[in-house]
């Protein structure tokens, strides 16, 4: 998502990253990675189970998973260190004005992500 910041931007629209680690986390991974969006701490898992985001308990490193994470390596992207909820599955919503909801991606695995053309058709 980052890559794609100033042409989500430019649509009118405002990307917010929501993490499970604390505010420290954040910070350093927001410095580390150059983030120019905001990025909310969801600590206790409060804005995770408000958008019905599972958690993927053992599963969460299948061979399938391994190999995406590996692609993503090579594509120069890092895991850092996790939060306390480390098998907690993600999501991508395009949400508003108001309170409409125009597109939502619950990820099935930590390695699935929403396609970022996806993402912008739905953008308003």
């Amino acid at each position: 998502m980052r890559r794609s910041y100033d042409d989500i931007r430019s649509r009118g629209a405002e990307l917010v990253a929501i993490g499970t680690g604390n505010l420290d986390y954040a910070r350093n991974f927001m410095a580390e990675e150059d983030i120019p969006f905001p990025v909310l701490v969801d600590d206790d898992g409060a804005a995770a189970r408000a958008a019905s985001l599972p958690r993927v308990g053992v599963r969460i490193m299948t061979p399938r998973t391994w190999r995406a994470t590996m692609a993503t390596r090579k594509r120069g992207f890092h895991t850092k260190k996790p939060g306390k909820r480390v098998d907690q599955l993600g999501g991508t919503f395009v949400v508003g004005p108001g309170d409409v909801v125009h597109y939502d991606h619950v990820d099935r695995t930590s390695a699935d992500h929403a396609p970022i053309a996806d993402v912008l058709a739905a953008l308003p």
